[in-house]
């Protein structure tokens, strides 16, 4: 080095250790920014609010995901979880590792035929499901030990309850 010279910024080994550190940090950064948007995308309706129509009646608004299908938060049993509306289910159906997180108890087995073939289920009663301001209590489910699912199936138990409006990307869920 001549005199006056100071050192070379980035030669050495601390100078590639932190560009490396820069690199993954960077990294890091854009996979925690992608990861919120795709939630939001998989569920845009994470802080559902319902308005009350003229007669009383509580109302709950959805927007569809870009995926096509109306996923929302809501509680069980007071506790958080996200559904996805499923017209086409019987029941309520809960994914195995989420009735443990809420504390469900197994009921009986009875055996359900799925989109994948007949599986066991095993009966349970929810002392509340709530969505927005509806809020049903004593709804009949089921506990799937067979679902991976990250998400409870929101099925007739619970929306043969309410009126259900759908205009364009949007489901109005109405009691």
């Amino acid at each position: 080095m001549r005199s006056g010279e100071g050192p070379v910024v980035g030669t050495g080994r601390t100078g590639r250790i932190m560009v490396y550190a820069s690199w993954i940090l960077a990294a890091l950064i854009l996979t925690w920014l992608f990861s919120g948007m795709l939630d939001r995308q998989r569920n845009p309706n994470t802080n559902v609010q319902s308005s009350v129509g003229p007669a009383g009646e509580k109302r709950v608004v959805l927007k569809r995901n870009r995926f096509g299908h109306y996923v929302t938060s809501g509680k069980i049993n007071g506790k958080r979880v996200e559904f996805l509306l499923d017209t086409g289910a019987t029941l309520v159906s809960i994914p195995e590792k989420i009735a443990l997180g809420l504390g469900l108890e197994r009921g009986p087995a009875g055996v359900v035929q799925t989109a994948n073939g007949l599986i066991t289920t095993y009966a349970t009663t929810l002392d509340s499901v709530e969505i927005g301001g509806i809020n049903l209590a004593g709804v009949a489910a089921s506990i799937n030990p067979h679902s991976t699912a990250r998400e409870v199936l929101l099925g007739m138990t619970f929306l043969k309850h309410v009126e259900l409006t759908q205009r364009g990307n949007t489901l109005t869920l109405q009691q």
